[in-house]
This record gives C-alpha cells, structure tokens and sequence, in this order.
C-alpha cells in the first residue's frame, strides 16, 4: 500500500523534479560505492583484510566511479 502510495506521488512529480531527483540519488549511490570501495581498500593497505591484489583494482574503481560523477552526467532535463 505505503510502495503504490509513493509511486502516485512519484508519478506526479514534474519531469524535472523527477530527473533531479534521481541525479541525486545516482550520485549517493556512486558516492557510497567509492566510500565503501575505500574502506575495502584501505583494510587490504593495512592488514586487516586478506590482499590478493585487490586493492589497486578497488582504487581504480573509486577512480572511475568519481570520474564519472556529477559532471559527467547530463543536467536534469537533458536525459
């Protein structure tokens, strides 16, 4: 019921107050991604996580997914 609830509401959003919307969350989510990805990295750095040259790899994703954050992405109402 509260889930078809916030999907009317959604649904009555404007386009553009939809899109910004979900360019915030887009860029949350990637922000939460590269937070996570550092801290996997750094326990590896550290010793406290097994390092099976997982690492690097972990810091060339923080580095992609920052890469292509906000800017890289289109202004709302240019999907």
């Amino acid at each position: 019921m509260a889930s078809k609830l916030r999907l009317q509401y959604w649904d009555s959003l404007p386009d553009d107050a939809q899109l910004a919307l979900a360019g915030q969350a887009l860029h949350r989510a990637a922000e939460a991604i590269a937070a996570q990805a550092e801290c996997l990295a750094g326990g590896m750095e550290d010793g406290t996580l097994a390092d099976r040259g997982g690492a690097e790899a972990l810091r060339l994703l923080i580095a992609v997914v920052r890469a292509t954050g906000p800017d890289a992405l289109p202004a709302a109402g240019h999907a």
